[in-house]
């Protein structure tokens, strides 16, 4: 009787004991996953090697896109750089949606100047649509290139800002504006080199050219007229 109590109580206390230890395991697992007692024990150096491997693939993945990246905006930027045209000039400017409208004589047909969207051709729409502008040719046949360009002298009351830049060759039609207070324009393909802000263009066509050559000067004077006004002013 005595030997069946024995055996029984051993083997509650040995039951005992390990349920003990099974709760003492779970709980040191939940403290190294949740962090509550610090940074995970690191029982084997070895078991790392996996997760420390994929964390430096993610990292070279990373790295790989952002240097992708780069090298198609620095593409881009390539691309954009390239963007002029073959004579060595700027690429065309975004035009506005402000137009001129320009007679060559007092009494010639009007032709529609097409602004760039810039400040120099903001400020000569604003000063034009305050007053129309009645300027002189004094100069049309006697000065370098005359054949395919004029200018027009703007009076020094109007302050016109600048963005110059060095322009190599010219088309039919552009209009310039050079410093101080002067609009060029070439009536012809040119190649004449100057420092010149873009403001518009007309369109090149064989009435505008001759509306351009033909202007008579002034009766009694060695002078020709250009009137600038806004396309609401003329209607």
């Amino acid at each position: 009787m005595k030997n069946r109590i024995w055996k029984k109580l051993a083997v509650i206390s040995v039951s005992i004991f390990i349920f003990t230890f099974a709760l003492a395991g779970c709980g040191q697992s939940d403290r190294n996953v949740s962090g509550d007692s610090g940074s995970p024990v690191n029982e084997n150096a070895n078991s790392n090697e996996p997760a420390n491997s994929a964390v430096k693939s993610n990292a070279a993945e990373a790295q790989s896109a952002v240097t992708g990246g780069l090298e198609s905006d620095s593409s881009d930027s390539s691309t954009l750089a390239e963007g002029s045209d073959d004579t060595g000039n700027a690429s065309e400017p975004a035009v506005s949606a402000t137009k001129l409208e320009v007679c060559f004589g007092d009494d010639g047909e009007p032709f529609i100047l097409h602004l760039y969207d810039n400040e120099t051709a903001a400020a000569i729409a604003r000063h034009v649509g305050t007053a129309d502008w009645r300027l002189p040719i004094y100069h049309y046949d006697d000065y370098d290139n005359w054949e395919v360009m004029q200018y027009y002298d703007i009076p020094s009351r109007y302050e016109i800002p600048s963005g110059a830049e060095t322009i190599t060759s010219e088309k039919a039609g552009e209009v310039y504006y050079s410093g101080p207070n002067r609009i060029v324009l070439f009536y012809g393909d040119a190649e004449v080199t100057g420092e010149y802000t873009r403001v518009g263009y007309f369109d090149d066509t064989e009435e505008f050219r001759e509306a351009v050559e033909n202007n008579p000067a002034l009766e009694g004077w060695n002078t020709k007229m250009v009137l600038i006004g806004s396309v609401e002013q003329w209607q």
